[in-house]
């Protein structure tokens, strides 16, 4: 199995980290207190399912301490995918629980894997360095549980004193300023989806799936507090995965290795922020482009001289123009924050920056021209 080292956890929150859905020599960092040996057991995780979704997130006790902590419980296990999707540039971490006896099994590379009756995955969304004051503000919890043979969604909004989290289906709409080493300050209008939104890119046909926790982004090494292990040997050792997987799968491109080829970088990058909608009976298969990571060896769906199908602009010729940026669709919709042009459409407000550079070296690195 291929191993990933990354570090990028923020401060005082233990978690592995997105997104902003990655590939060659990355660990995902775990941060936080470690509880005192004599500390008392908390209590476990509580997830009846008839009861759920749960008015308030700390009624599942998923998190010990104080809840703003999100220090998980017993059972409750870290994970992050090799890419993650972007989100505004909001922090996040992952988490998986499972019933007693439990296991997800594999399927292929390629899918999700098959989850069991009772299963919670955990994303929780935050910024740090908020104005006016500097501290962190937890936004939003995402769950997707497994009930009666179908997965649900349950979302939880965080109250500004950051002491509880509230089930929130409507979705909405929370201004936001913050500052980071890297961008300066920046701010936004974050958009928390609604139910239906939540189904939009979690969908195929009609039946709502995961997106991130597919073999192939999870072939990478995590740091947990107790040493550094590959995630999915991990998920073994906690009963979480049935052993027995092939060895050989190979690990998603990770787009922000340097040391890849560009195209694979390219590959790793749609495949984690466009696929869950560009692929087949999925909500854009009308569209020509397939980009999940196996179609993606075929240039033709990359949208590489392919005619755009939308004729937003009519300088633009191609959804990949080889060589020409001015001329690519693709560069056209990620550049854009017009809600009418933008790709994705859902759960981005802001360009994201270090993507479009990566998706401006390929176009530009492409030849000949297309015809």
């Amino acid at each position: 199995m291929r191993s990933v080292l990354r570090s990028r956890a923020p401060k005082s929150l233990a978690l592995a980290s997105l997104c902003a859905v990655a590939f060659a020599a990355c660990t995902h960092e775990l941060v936080g207190p470690d509880p005192a040996p004599d500390d008392a057991p908390a209590d476990p995780v509580l997830v009846d399912l008839p009861s759920l979704p749960y008015p308030v997130l700390s009624t599942y006790r998923f998190f010990v301490g104080e809840l703003d902590q999100l220090e998980p419980n017993a059972g409750v296990l870290p994970f992050a995918p090799i890419n993650a999707l972007f989100t505004d540039y909001a922090h996040k971490n992952r988490f998986v629980w499972m019933p007693a006896g439990a296991q997800a099994s594999y399927v292929s590379d390629h899918e999700p894997l098959e989850f069991e009756e009772g299963t919670v995955l955990i994303k929780n969304f935050w910024y740090d360095n908020t104005a006016p004051d500097g501290e962190r503000r937890i936004i939003e919890t995402r769950l997707m549980f497994r009930r009666n043979g179908a997965w649900e969604f349950a979302n939880y909004i965080w109250n500004p004193e950051q002491t509880e989290a509230y089930l929130d289906m409507g979705g909405g709409y929370l201004p936001i300023a913050w500052t980071d080493s890297e961008h300066g300050a920046m701010s936004t209008t974050y958009r928390i989806p609604s139910a239906s939104e939540c189904f939009t890119c979690h969908k195929v046909n009609t039946d709502p799936l995961p997106i991130g926790p597919k073999p192939r982004n999870l072939n990478v090494d995590m740091a947990y507090p107790d040493g550094t292990m590959n995630q999915l040997d991990r998920w073994v050792q906690e009963g979480y995965l049935a052993p027995g997987f092939p060895s050989g799968i190979q690990a998603t491109p990770d787009w922000t290795e340097a040391s890849l080829p560009v195209v694979d970088r390219v590959r790793g990058y749609l495949d984690m922020q466009c696929a869950h909608c560009h692929s087949d009976e999925r909500h854009c298969d009308y569209r020509p482009l397939r980009l999940a990571l196996p179609d993606t060896q075929d240039p033709v769906n990359l949208g590489v001289c392919v005619l755009p199908d939308d004729p937003i602009d009519a300088s633009v010729t191609h959804i990949v123009a080889a060589g020409d940026t001015t001329r690519s669709m693709m560069h056209l919709r990620l550049s854009s924050t017009d809600g009418s042009v933008r790709m994705p459409l859902l759960g981005r407000t802001l360009v994201h920056r270090e993507g479009l550079a990566l998706i401006n070296e390929w176009i530009s690195s492409l030849g000949p021209p297309c015809p």
